[in-house]
């Protein structure tokens, strides 16, 4: 089978909506159905700002199995399945590829961590375990572990793996990444700061946390890229790189769970170990989504 863009542009790596009762349904719905209503490309559901990991396994499948429902193939949706148990992954993986979800995102393992034979290894397994195109998630600042351009390419030729979400900062790396894989994995920013500069590497577009607050307007910027505006795309970046440093200024998503509940969205509730972000920063976050035209 040909590998496909899963998708250009925007996917949004959604929240959450949690009370101290439980995962909050009907907000999570509305959530759901105004991202689309404002045109974007495609949604990450249980991926790292929407929780997953303080989620319980049983919520996990029902939080997927919700939102495929209300998305109903309105746009590509995105599991996160990823764990530093192998077997978990796999076992959410085929769950996720039952329920009808486009592809997985499978970040690298933490806390245990691993050594790149060891990232061929375990993301091999769940792609052979899988039925839908697997995303390799590589965020070192949070798992501890690097994928190198050179296991990307020994894991390009997978018929299930198609794409990478790059979140390790380091341009020359994403250069040789992408020098090595050609045509082979397609690149996703996994950074709001960098969603220019890796569309100039070639990447088909960003998983954002940035589009939580404002899904219009960064689907404008990939646009405006993609329409050779490259200068146009540029000046969005500029524009709202005050407000992505807001929403990174505690650990994600303390942020954009303050800024989802200023807008109504959902209420500001996170589960330990995360706690709601300090006021001093929360202020600064409101002034900053007021700068760039977010009522709040």
């Amino acid at each position: 089978m040909k590998k496909e863009t899963i998708f250009q542009g925007v996917a949004t790596a959604l929240v959450t909506p949690l009370t101290e009762s439980g995962v909050d349904y009907e907000a999570f719905g509305k959530l759901i159905n105004w991202q689309i209503d404002q045109g974007i490309n495609a949604l990450v559901i249980c991926g790292t700002t929407g929780e997953a990991s303080t989620l319980t396994d049983e919520e996990h499948r029902q939080v997927l199995q919700y939102a495929a429902e209300v998305v109903a193939g309105r746009v590509p949706i995105i599991a996160g399945t990823g764990s530093n148990d192998v077997a978990y992954a796999i076992d959410l993986t085929k769950f996720a590829c039952d329920i009808g979800y486009d592809a997985m995102l499978v970040v690298t393992p933490y806390y245990n961590k691993t050594t790149q034979k060891g990232l061929i290894a375990m993301f091999t397994a769940i792609a052979d375990a899988s039925t839908k195109p697997i995303i390799l998630y590589n965020v070192p600042s949070r798992t501890g572990v690097n994928i190198e351009p050179a296991t990307y390419a020994a894991l390009a030729d997978h018929p299930n793996i198609w794409a990478i979400k790059e979140a390790n900062g380091n341009l020359s790396k994403i250069v040789e990444t992408a020098a090595l894989v050609g045509d082979k994995l397609d690149i996703y920013s996994g950074n709001d700061d960098q969603i220019v500069p890796l569309l100039a590497c070639g990447a088909q577009g960003v998983i954002s946390v940035l589009s939580n607050v404002a899904p219009k307007e960064s689907v404008e910027m990939c646009r405006k890229y993609f329409a050779g505006d490259v200068a146009g795309a540029m000046e969005m970046q500029k524009t709202y790189l005050v407000l992505i440093n807001a929403l990174f200024c505690e650990v994600n998503p303390i942020p954009v769970k303050a800024a989802m509940a200023a807008l109504g969205f959902c209420e500001n509730y996170l589960r330990l170990p995360l706690v709601t972000m300090e006021e001093s920063h929360r202020q600064h976050l409101l002034n900053c989504m007021r700068a760039v035209g977010i009522a709040v």
